[in-house]
């Protein structure tokens, strides 16, 4: 008889009891701070050689207050979650999403007798564009906490379309981790580690382009490869139990939700149209961000213009089409919002709460109604937003604890008087065992980088090649360590248990850690421009 796998709260509170018997073992230690301006941003980061031994501080009774603490650290992530839940339940219940699904799939047969398509495949190129949208996305301006917003949209979509829900997290939280890794203009992470090591801002961009080119077309190959293997026998599948839950919302929508137009959407549609247009006004051009280039974008006048017309044309049928036109157009402000005015959890947040609230009234829902369907999406996503504050504890430990200085001056010692290649090994090797203590990019970037910089001018390694190090070692093991927030945060709203999550992804990863090392080689032994 099979044991049943343990619960993924039990995992990780297995974790936080093992992090605090590390406290009783490894000593304590701090580094020494410093606030440095880093691009325009203060951020607080390690004085070299400033490492001394402290009194330990070990952790005892203090893993089950840690879940509290947790808690209150990742609460901007834990109350963005709920808000999302709450908002997509809201849609939801309109069965837009539902609807659209459906259009969608019914529309691909229609490209099936095309003999070069059906040689590739309809759904191949669906999956491909859809995974190269968000890797650019995570590659140009970090996106991560973002996607927990997509998991509602593309795991139902991956099961109605015959797959299962692991390849509707693959579609856009893996396919923005590999553009993460890949970091072409990513200022979380390039931008703060090539600022700490006093390099040019986004130097080294054509190599960390080819590289970007290699992790997308491994990460791709492998979703692409399972997304095949899933289709010829979906019950192969490790979550096919788990995916019953979006099964059974799926079945018969079209059928139970006909076609209708109640006057309230004409309501929204004018009331949104004419507050678009105002803002148009108001920020008629805006300066988006793209690594260091800063682009004007007349980007409010052009979505006010096409919301006008695309909400008019969606109003011709039924409420569905023009409660996904507004679902669209909170995606493409949420982009304008990241890359021209640094948008984070609370404003992304805030617009997709609006789309829920706007979503509910178009369909004909009176406040009552949407706030009783609110509640119960905050209900439903209630458990992926506990897991975070959770996961959170895990930190909460090691730092209280005073390890994780140690651990970090531990490893740093360890890499003296080795070869280029292997010292540039080891730092990926440090900095991608560090991601499993301390996932944030910037943070663990403000940690390391001042030290792996000054370190790596000992023994003659660019600090290009250390910054290359670090970024490969912050972004792959993200889709996997259990102390990442986000990655909780996205299986739990895609139903997914997290040993199983490992079990899938663990092939991925390997492989994608090794060909992060083959990358780092020619940094030390080929001449490349930026890496001097």
């Amino acid at each position: 008889m099979l044991k049943k796998i343990p619960h993924t709260y039990v995992i990780i509170f297995g974790i936080i009891l093992l992090s605090a018997v590390m406290t009783w073992i490894v000593p304590g230690g701090e580094y020494a701070r410093e606030i440095v301006n880093v691009n325009g941003v203060n951020r607080e980061v390690v004085v070299n050689n400033s490492f001394e031994f402290k009194d330990s501080v070990p952790q005892s009774w203090q893993v089950f207050s840690a879940f509290f603490t947790g808690f209150t650290n990742a609460a901007d992530i834990i109350a963005f979650i709920l808000i999302i839940g709450g908002a997509f339940w809201i849609i939801n219940d309109s069965k837009s999403i539902d609807v659209g699904i459906t259009s969608f799939l019914n529309s691909l047969k229609r490209f099936e007798h095309v003999k070069w398509i059906q040689k590739i495949g309809v759904d191949n190129i669906i999956f491909v564009m859809i995974m190269l949208l968000f890797s650019i996305f995570g590659a140009v301006f970090g996106m991560s906490e973002e996607t927990i917003a997509f998991i509602i949209i593309f795991v139902p979509l991956s099961v109605k379309m015959g797959y299962d829900s692991l390849l509707g997290v693959a579609l856009c939280f893996v396919a923005a981790g590999l553009g993460f890794a890949g970091a072409i203009l990513n200022p979380f992470t390039i931008g703060i580690a090539q600022g700490l090591s006093n390099l040019q801002p986004f130097s080294g961009i054509e190599y960390r382009l080819f590289c970007w080119v290699v992790i997308n077309l491994v990460g791709f190959t492998f979703i692409l490869r399972y997304a095949h293997k899933i289709r010829k026998n979906p019950q192969s599948s490790l979550v096919y139990e788990e995916d019953k839950y979006w099964r059974d919302k799926e079945e018969n929508t079209e059928e139970e939700n006909p076609y209708y137009l109640p006057t309230s959407a004409y309501v929204v549609y004018t009331f949104l149209s004419v507050f678009l247009i105002s803002i148009a006004f108001q920020y008629p051009v805006t300066d988006l961000k793209i690594g260091q280039a800063v682009i004007a974008f007349r980007a409010f006048p052009i979505l006010a213009g096409m919301f006008v017309v695309m909400g008019a044309l969606s109003l011709r049928k039924t409420v569905h089409y023009f409660v996904l036109n507004l679902l669209l157009f909170t995606i493409l402000l949420l982009i304008v919002g990241a890359m021209g005015y640094g948008w984070y959890v609370g404003e992304i947040a805030s617009l997709f709460l609006a789309m829920g609230v706007f979503g509910g009234i178009a369909a004909g829902n009176n406040g009552n109604k949407i706030t009783k369907l609110f509640i119960e999406g905050t209900a439903d996503i209630l458990s992926a937003a506990l897991v975070v504050g959770l996961a959170g504890g895990i930190i909460v430990i090691l730092k209280d604890g005073k390890i994780i200085d140690t651990i970090l001056y531990g490893i740093s010692t360890a890499m003296n008087d080795m070869g280029k290649v292997s010292s540039v090994g080891m730092m990926y090797g440090f900095q991608t065992f560090l991601n499993i203590i301390i996932p944030s990019g910037s943070g663990k970037a403000a940690l390391t980088m001042p030290m792996m910089a000054q370190f790596s001018d000992l023994i003659g390694i660019s600090r290009q090649a250390t910054v290359m190090a670090f970024q490969f070692g912050d972004g792959f093991t993200n889709m996997i360590t259990p102390t990442s927030g986000i990655l909780v945060g996205v299986l739990g709203v895609a139903k997914i248990p997290y040993p199983k999550w490992v079990k899938w992804i663990t092939p991925l990863m390997i492989i994608l850690i090794l060909v992060g090392l083959l990358l780092l080689i020619p940094t030390v032994t080929v001449p490349l421009n930026g890496f001097e």
